[in-house]
């Protein structure tokens, strides 16, 4: 009876304090080894991850400039330096009538012509409300951005003042009385939004700006005033820059953007993007 209760007591001890503290150790260098391996993997994920976040929000930025810059006035795109690009958005567009009644005459001045087709409709259906002419939009005609044809100094351009019934598959344009010096030899207009005759794209401090004047002015302004589309923006590194820009002999210009984009103001992770936008320049 002694011997059994001898063996219970020996079966039933424990850890010492030497093999507990040994196994803490060894567990403690296991873990410190994980952790050195795992380090890198985890912060190549994390970098990854926050690189293609930035990736995406500077190809969204390009693309909506690229958009606006797509349906630019012809000859109308201009910098100033490197961190601003400004120009003449439009709604819409079409074909002016040049002889017989209705006719869009060049030389004196004129209160009406008539556009081909249906101002509202297109094709069956109607046009979007952004893309129909209305009274303040602008008819701008033969935009070479040279003296006596450039829209930011208001000589080829007239106010609408109302649209006409649509007959005979014709639009009558009412404008205030306006004189035009060119024709455009594919007998076409463009039309200015009244609410957007300029638009800006400017970057200043740590910001990207995009502003719409409802003016036009002669010199770029490029204020930074506008709505903020893109922050932690590396302005010293960001550019615009135009190959071909107010050569009335050449049928189109290339816009080149640089953005860079930092994942803070610090720029302790940043991305750059270099995109370039067709513009047409056939007035």
């Amino acid at each position: 009876m002694p011997l059994m209760h001898r063996s219970a007591r020996k079966a039933s001890g424990g850890f010492t304090l030497i093999e507990l503290v040994m196994v803490i150790v060894i567990m403690g260098v296991i873990g410190g080894i994980v952790v050195v391996f795992m380090k890198n993997p985890i912060d190549a994920y994390f970098s990854g991850a926050q690189r293609a976040a930035l990736t995406d929000v500077a190809d969204t930025t390009m693309r909506r400039i690229a958009r606006d810059l797509r349906r630019a006035l012809p000859n109308s795109v201009r910098t100033s330096g490197t961190t601003c690009v400004e120009f003449i958005p439009t709604k819409t567009g079409g074909r002016y009538r040049s002889e017989g009644p209705g006719a869009l005459t060049f030389g004196t001045s004129i209160t009406s012509f008539n556009m081909l087709g249906d101002y509202a409709n297109f094709a069956g259906a109607s046009r979007p409300v952004d893309q129909t002419i209305a009274a303040n939009d602008l008819v701008v005609v033969y935009n070479l951005g040279i003296t006596g044809s450039d829209a930011y100094a208001g000589n080829n351009y007239g106010v609408v003042t109302s649209v006409g019934t649509v007959s005979g598959g014709e639009t009558p344009i009412n404008m205030g009385a306006t004189t035009f010096s060119l024709p455009s030899a594919s007998n076409r207009f463009h039309v200015v939004p009244s609410t957007e005759k300029m638009v800006s794209y400017v970057c200043s401090g740590n910001s990207l700006y995009r502003t719409a004047s409802a003016t036009l002015t002669a010199s770029a302004s490029c204020p930074a005033n506008g709505a903020k589309i893109a922050t932690n923006v590396d302005c010293a590194a960001t550019s615009f820059t135009i190959t071909d820009a107010g050569n009335a002999l050449s049928r189109n210009a290339l816009v080149s953007m640089r953005l860079t984009i930092g994942s803070d103001s610090s720029g302790a992770e940043k991305v750059t993007l270099q995109h370039e936008v067709h513009v047409d320049n056939t007035p």
